[in-house]
This record gives structure tokens, C-alpha cells and sequence, in this order.
């Protein structure tokens, strides 16, 4: 049997990584990942005995040159775009990167796949696809009493950083109505879990936990999200590529709305459970700090289309979310990791 050939860019992020963790075990896989390799990226070390079903290339995806020579060498039967700037907060203080990345870097990789996809024989041709990976937050934000979103929401992006992911759901899409792109779309909600980069809500929380340090939560805490443990959402995602059809976007969430301020709280009771030592209370460690700009209400997705496809959550949050507090707090080194700009005060991450 010849083996199945994966192209995936943005591989050392958190669902890359993850990602990377699924595949390459697999029977008669091969994979490609390129990544520039930016302050919150994780290289991915796979174990001796797959070492040669991996490659690694530090390649940005706006790279023209390099992105084209590696499409071209590797000759991939799937592509799965994850690569794209994805914290809210630095895109509201430096949009510009997010649309060298999510947009220019977006289309320079559909276009390259494209000119390769159209050289290839027919039967590889159609057989070839080109997932690319999205967020719920294309979709704006609901009001407490609205529907989950679906398919056919509207996109309405309230930050640069959804109005750069909606830019490369519009492109993807009319890539594959103009020319015929054999291309799938996703949209996921919040993911959380082990390896998560600490600038995000989550990971933040334990590790201010760890600390007894200060948990900031912005405005009122009443924000509401829908959280996915990473490893239901890369299933989706093979699903996706194993089963869904081209030209169609499938929404990939947990149907487990949570308030932010009750997924901090969450936290600092397993933090209460485990601390046996003396009677601290880890949610006097909570914060009320100022609000950041366009912060939406709620965000909240329906998972009916993909559920066709015979893929559902495994993780329940109570499970989910324990196992990621013991897996960090077995690697508190996580925590001691420096970036260009700390967000853990006047600014939480994408929450």
C-alpha cells in the first residue's frame, strides 16, 4: 500500500502538535510539517521508531520560494492549514502580522497547492484535499438567548484577529467555486489541554494557581465560551479529511458553553481538592480587571453537520479539564517560559 502523504503547516502549535501527535502512529503515514516557528510554537519530537515518516521545515507560509519547493518535493496527498496568528490580544495591539499570516500567508499556500494540485494525474487529483482549519469567532457573537452557530451563519469578525481568519475562510472558499479547489473548511470553538502555550485562559489560571498569584478576568466574567479538549477536535478534524466533502464547512465543538469566570472557578476547585496541605482558598486569588476592546458576549456552535460524519467529543469537561491541571502541574517549567509581551495582567489571552 503507498503511503498516504500529509502536508501540515502550522504543525508546532498547540492543535498542531497535537495533530502530530495522531498521525504519525498511523499505518503507512508520512508527514511534512513546516513552521515558522514563532514565540508560542513547540517543536515536535516524534519517537525513534517513526522518525522516518517525519520532516520538519521552518518555513512561513507567505514564503513564496520556499512553500512552492516544499509542495513540490513532498507531493502531499492532504494539506491541513493550521498556521495563523491566534490571540486575540496581540492582534489588537499589532493587526499587521495577523495579516501577513492569516491572509497574504493563506492565500500564497492555497495559490501554490492549487498550481500543484492542477499538474497531478487524475487519480490523484481526486483524491487530493485541503482542510483548512478555522474559528467560531468568524462567526461574531451571539446573545445569551441565541442559537448555537451554524454552517450558514454570517460572518460578522469583531477583531482583527476573526476578521483575518474570516478573510481566509472567504478565500479558501472561493478557491473552490472559481477553480474548483478541492478544499474543506473548519471552524472550532475554544480548545484547551495539555501543551497549551501559558498565555491562554486556561493555562494562564493554573499557572497563576501554582503561583498563588493574582488570576485576572476581565470586566464582569460572564463571557461566555464553548470549550473542546484539543484531542476530540484533531479527531474531528481526520474525520474531516477522511470523510467530508469538498466545497463544505463543518463546525467542530463540545456543546459545553461555560462562563469564563466559572472556568477560572473550575480551576481553583481542583486547585482546593488537591491542596491537602492547608486550607488556602484559591479563589481569593481572583481579579476583576478592565475589559479589553470588542470583547464578544458568547460564542457557541452547533455540531450537527459533523456529527453526519460519525465524529462526536469524547472528553467530558470535568475530565478534560483535570487531566490538563495534573498535566501542568507535573511541568511547572511550562510556566517559567518568556514572550515578547506578557499578557497575564492588563490583558488575559483569547478568552
Amino acid at each position: 500500500m503507498s503511503k498516504l502523504r500529509y502536508l501540515v503547516t502550522g504543525g508546532c502549535g498547540f492543535i498542531g502538535n497535537c495533530l502530530l501527535r495522531k498521525l504519525i502512529p498511523l499505518e503507512n503515514v508520512e508527514v511534512l510539517n513546516i513552521d515558522k516557528l514563532t514565540y508560542a510554537s513547540t517543536e515536535y519530537i516524534p519517537e525513534d521508531k517513526h522518525l522516518n515518516k517525519y520532516k520538519f521545515k521552518k518555513i512561513d507560509i507567505s514564503d513564496e520560494k520556499n512553500v512552492t519547493k516544499a509542495i513540490e518535493e513532498f507531493k502531499p496527498n492532504y494539506i491541513i492549514n493550521l498556521a495563523a496568528e491566534s490571540h486575540v490580544d496581540r492582534s489588537i495591539d499589532g493587526p499587521k502580522e495577523f495579516i501577513n499570516t492569516n491572509i497574504v500567508g493563506t492565500y500564497n499556500l492555497i495559490d501554490k497547492a492549487y498550481t500543484y494540485w492542477k499538474s497531478l494525474p487524475k487519480n490523484e487529483k481526486n483524491n487530493f484535499r485541503f482542510i483548512h482549519i478555522s474559528t467560531d469567532e468568524v462567526y461574531g457573537s451571539l446573545d445569551k438567548g441565541d442559537s448555537p452557530f451554524t454552517e450558514e451563519s454570517n460572518y460578522l469578525p469583531n477583531s482583527p484577529y476573526s476578521a483575518t481568519k474570516a478573510s481566509s475562510d472567504h478565500l479558501v472558499r472561493a478557491w473552490n467555486k472559481t477553480y474548483g479547489f478541492p478544499s474543506i473548511i473548519t471552524n472550532t470553538c475554544n480548545n484547551y489541554g495539555p501543551h497549551q502555550f501559558p498565555e491562554k485562559l486556561i493555562p494562564l489560571t493554573i499557572g497563576k494557581c501554582i503561583k498563588r498569584e493574582s488570576i485576572p478576568v476581565y470586566g464582569n466574567g460572564q463571557q461566555v465560551r464553548d470549550w473542546i479538549r484539543v484531542e476530540d477536535h484533531v479527531d474531528g478534524i481526520l474525520q474531516v479529511v477522511n470523510y467530508g466533502e469538498i466545497g463544505e464547512k463543518y463546525n467542530i465543538g463540545s456543546q459545553n458553553e461555560l462562563k469564563n469566570i466559572n472556568v477560572v472557578k473550575d480551576i481553583c476547585k481542583i486547585f482546593n481538592e488537591i491542596n491537602t496541605s492547608d486550607e488556602y482558598n484559591y479563589e481569593q486569588l481572583i481579579e476583576f480587571v478592565d475589559d479589553r476592546p470588542g470583547h464578544d458576549i458568547r460564542y457557541a456552535i452547533n455540531n450537527d453537520k459533523i456529527n453526519t460524519l460519525g465524529w462526536k467529543p469524547y472528553y467530558s469537561w470535568e475530565e478534560g479539564l483535570r487531566e490538563t491541571v495534573d498535566w501542568y502541574i507535573s511541568k511547572p517549567e511550562y510556566f517559567n517560559v518568556k514572550t515578547k509581551k506578557s499578557y497575564s495582567g492588563e490583558r488575559l489571552g483569547k478568552l
